[in-house]
């Protein structure tokens, strides 16, 4: 009967205590959605002067747009956003990089807080540079900058050259508005 009586007073006293929550599991920070445009070519070489773009160059730009894509949803930190809704628009305003902060109304349409743009500038056969841009799309400016040197023109070269920026610069601890 002790016992009882003992039991009960616990269960009233813990009753009346104010309840303390356990604290949230930890949860996974939810990734950045970004509007990842295709990579454009700027070919200054005197190659693209006389023969224009090659295909090869340009299943190259898909190549290395679809690999930027995966990489970035494979580390979790972002996440690219389906472009189809502005498919159109995207096709009118290429090359991204020259249409002067049109994009900012893209990701807008999306919504989406940022925007990467990519570059792969050709000054000869031997010789590319690899370039992605962050943009913020709230404070209307580039607030990351990326750039790596390629010396050959293959898909090999090409490959490495977005992994490497990707790994090395994009993703060694920096989040989209960081410097």
């Amino acid at each position: 009967m002790l016992r009882r009586l003992l039991a009960l007073t616990i269960v009233a006293l813990a009753s009346a205590l104010p309840v303390i929550a356990a604290p949230d599991a930890p949860t996974k920070t939810s990734p950045h959605k970004i509007v990842v445009f295709d990579f454009d070519l700027i070919d200054d070489s005197q190659e693209g002067e006389m023969n224009g773009i090659r295909t090869d160059e340009t299943q190259r730009l898909v190549l290395i747009s679809q690999e930027l894509r995966r990489l970035l949803k494979a580390d979790g930190r972002y996440e690219p956003v389906d472009l189809a809704p502005v498919a159109a628009e995207i096709e009118r305003l290429r090359p991204m990089y020259k249409c002067n902060g049109c994009e900012d109304a893209l990701a807008r349409k999306l919504g989406v807080d940022y925007v990467m743009i990519g570059t792969v500038q050709k000054v000869s056969n031997l010789i590319l540079n690899l370039n992605l841009f962050i943009r913020d799309v709230n404070a209307e400016k580039i607030t990351r900058g990326m750039s790596s040197d390629i010396r050959s023109n293959s898909d090999d070269s090409w490959m490495h050259g977005v992994r490497y920026v990707v790994k090395n610069q994009l993703l060694a601890d920096k989040q989209p508005g960081q410097q």
